[in-house]
């Protein structure tokens, strides 16, 4: 069906971002069990319970926006996890899977991050205060996430024949 109108634009990036948060629900176990470091599987751990929130948020605006959510499927999430999924398979666990781990998940969490912020902006337009609300709700979660993950980055652990390996 083509979009003709802002909201109808709306629709299609809120639907399309259910799906990319309804896509990292399955994603954040796996990458939580290919973890080696306790902190990062803990993170992924509380990010998956801050998404399916998230998720839930999703259908909140939707309901009160007056709109059904399209079943559609967000090509790029699924781009972003099937590349950490290639990165589980080709890397040996330990310190190296673990900073490409925070490195997929960082460029989930910025791709979410503007997603967020464009649907943020496109309800302020359209007069949809209520989700205006709940989406800066779940963008600061999603900022938050990638400052946690910043975090850990920087203080691994890499030893010489890791680095110049």
């Amino acid at each position: 069906m083509p979009m003709k109108t802002v909201q109808d634009l709306f629709i299609h990036d809120l639907s399309d971002t259910y799906s990319a948060e309804k896509q990292m629900t399955r994603s954040l176990p796996k990458m939580a069990r290919a973890a080696t470091n306790p902190d990062l599987q803990a993170a992924f751990e509380a990010h998956l319970e801050e998404t399916r929130a998230q998720v839930e948020r999703i259908e909140q605006v939707a309901e009160r926006c007056g709109f059904k959510l399209k079943r559609i499927k967000c090509e790029g999430m699924e781009g972003l996890i099937e590349e950490a999924t290639s990165l589980i398979d080709q890397i040996e666990a330990g310190p190296v899977l673990d900073a490409a781990l925070i490195a997929s998940a960082q460029k989930a969490e910025h791709y979410e991050i503007a997603g967020y912020t464009s649907l943020c902006l496109v309800a302020q337009k359209l007069g949809f205060q209520e989700a205006v609300s709940l989406l800066k709700e779940t963008l600061g979660e999603e900022q938050a996430t990638d400052q946690r993950l910043g975090t850990l980055a920087e203080a691994m652990q890499i030893d010489e024949a890791q680095a110049a390996a």
